[in-house]
């Protein structure tokens, strides 16, 4: 090997064994190693350049603001909600659920996805009577199988394709290249397949795979509790439903406890009575039952109250105040303190003592450790902190205000940079942007917002890692190992492509997908040349194995996500993702040389 081929080996060493200590931030070790590597003069700054403004890159950055315009607005929830209905088993429950999210992955980033959906179906597996644990592992599998559908579903999906079309332009010229069809959904013609076997090994077997655990996270939330109130605003889409239709009776750490209609207090609700415009309906609840009440599409606080503050929503927050003993509030009720007017802030909520307040939150009187929920603007506890008024300011997080009359909005303009991307009627970097650009525009989301859901990170990492696997792929290091490695056509190119596969999900869940799938590709691109047939089965096997982490917690950040709430042991995931790697990667290894030759 050349001396720059040695270096560019010492550098990838020291990067992968710095990546599996775990101890150090992945994108200072990916720039710490491309830093090396151009003191050391294997790569120059236009190969930094090329890294940081590859299309990948530019698309990853923007495909982030979509996705967080989709959230912001509920549409997912939107959707979910009306797909998931009422099953009456487990097995039923986990097709109804993985199904709309190993779609919805497909078309955006998986986390946002899991985030959303994490609530969603705590609050349905209570309703529906069976154990969150047997849904949440199942959530985020289907979340990390959805993402092989498209050309968007994951980074490491996109990634993979850049480098696959900027490597063919450079090594074959003469080639045609890939079709924008191709390009977008050509994941799919094995990823669809594996998802479809994914559901219905979970489906059948999660019974004896995935133990029943309590669900740990919510014992002791339940102590302090919370009466708020919230109407039916004109136009609601639950007017007109009764209580049971509107999915608003059993409610998870939630309790109906009236109605107020033209004056009238409907106390003991039937869950047939039908709701109308301008009702009023008192919910007693947890804290963290009241905030998702309030992303339930057709419900909002008081509008009277709502409509007097003077912030918009994109600046709204909730946030919690406790009443201090020299506070000019005491012994007054809530409307004689003028509350509104002096603070900006509307009272959503009031607990006193781990009891709930009774009557209208305006008639309430205030008394010294009352803890208040706020809606209000989003400096509140900048300006209230240490003051006499409040013993203790704190923000809630994630409580901004749901966009739900932008969700039909959000999800066209989903559509349409589906579109754009698929037949390429413009470049892709400027589909993905002017869509970004128009969720902005169209008020799905803020420009603070939007800088806010870019995760800097991660394209810090991608950046970096193309940078590495530019080293690898240029100084001959790529030819070598596969050389080493004496691959043998004689061999089947299936096996190659299941071992492949194996490789790169380890890898994955031990350095990220990213760096996983860009610090592989040479490799991988070398054998494919050694083994002399067709391309892309091993392009899009690359791209299945980046990303498939089913075995351990930690190794996928949806996995993480569902950890907690799921009350998992560490080697619950290793029952039901092993068998599920071996199935996926079969799966990848036979199909990928039909479908692509």
């Amino acid at each position: 090997m050349t001396p720059d081929a040695w270096i560019t080996l010492a550098v990838l060493v020291l990067v992968i064994g710095a990546l599996l200590t775990n101890r150090i931030n992945t994108d200072v070790v990916m720039a710490t190693g491309l830093a090396l590597l151009l003191a050391m003069g294997v790569i120059d700054e236009a190969a930094i350049g090329s890294g940081f403004g590859s299309p990948a890159v530019l698309m990853l950055a923007g495909l982030y603001v979509v996705a967080a315009g989709v959230e912001q607005t509920g549409a997912i929830r939107m959707v979910a909600s009306r797909m998931l209905g009422r099953p009456r088993s487990l097995p039923g429950a986990q097709v109804r659920m993985m199904s709309p999210v190993g779609i919805f992955s497909g078309f955006m980033n998986t986390t946002p996805v899991v985030a959303i959906a994490i609530p969603i179906i705590r609050d349905w597996a209570r309703r529906i009577g069976v154990s969150p644990s047997g849904l949440f592992m199942p959530l985020s599998f289907a979340a990390i199988l959805g993402g092989k559908l498209t050309l968007i579903g994951t980074a490491a999906n996109l990634i993979v394709m850049e480098e696959f079309v900027s490597w063919s332009a450079r090594t074959m010229p003469e080639a045609q290249a890939l079709s924008p069809f191709m390009t977008f959904f050509g994941i799919a013609f094995i990823g669809l397949p594996c998802l479809i076997a994914g559901i219905a090994f979970i489906a059948i077997f999660s019974r004896w795979l995935i133990p029943d655990r309590s669900n740990v996270e919510d014992l002791g939330k339940q102590a302090r509790r919370y009466r708020t109130e919230v109407v039916v605003p004109k136009g609601s889409p639950v007017a007109g439903k009764t209580i049971e239709q509107a999915q608003l009776r059993g409610l998870p750490g939630l309790y109906l406890s009236e109605v107020e209609r033209n004056g009238t207090i409907l106390s003991a609700v039937d869950p047939g009575e039908v709701l109308q415009e301008g009702d009023r309906l008192a919910f007693v609840g947890a804290l963290d039952s009241v905030i998702d009440l309030r992303r339930i599409r057709g419900l909002d606080i008081d509008d009277a109250q709502a409509s007097k503050l003077e912030v918009t929503d994109t600046q709204r927050r909730l946030v919690e105040a406790v009443v201090g003993s020299n506070s000019p509030l005491i012994a007054m009720s809530v409307r004689e303190a003028q509350f509104r007017t002096r603070y900006k802030a509307v009272i959503v909520a009031v607990h006193r003592q781990g009891k709930q307040v009774q009557g209208k939150i305006g008639d309430i009187v205030l008394r010294p450790g009352d803890t208040l929920l706020l809606e209000t603007h989003q400096h509140f506890e900048q300006s209230w902190r240490g003051s006499d008024e409040f013993f203790l300011v704190s923000e809630l997080k994630d409580t901004r205000p749901t966009r739900h009359r932008r969700a039909p909005l959000a999800l066209a303009i989903l559509v349409a940079m589906v579109v754009l991307l698929c037949f390429g009627w413009i470049d892709r970097v400027a589909a993905v942007w002017c869509c970004a650009l128009a969720m902005i525009a169209t008020r799905c989301l803020s420009g603070t917002e939007a800088r806010k859901a870019i995760h800097w990170q991660v394209l810090i990492v991608v950046g970096a890692s193309l940078g590495i696997a530019a080293a690898v792929d240029n100084t001959g290091l790529a030819d070598e190992a596969v050389s080493l490695l004496g691959v043998d056509s004689g061999a089947g190119v299936a096996p190659m492509l299941f071992l492949l596969f194996i490789v790169t999900s380890i890898a994955s869940q031990l350095v990220t997908p990213y760096a996983a799938a860009v610090l592989l590709f040479p490799f991988t691109m070398q054998l494919a040349q050694a083994d002399g047939g067709h391309l892309l089965p091993w392009v899009f096997t690359l791209m299945m194995g980046a990303g498939c982490a089913f075995i351990n917690p930690v190794g996928y950040q949806t996995n993480l996500m569902v950890y907690g709430p799921g009350g998992y042991r560490f080697l619950d995931f290793a029952r039901v993702g092993v068998p599920l790697t071996i199935l996926i990667g079969l799966l990848t290894a036979i199909l990928a040389p039909i479908v692509y030759t």
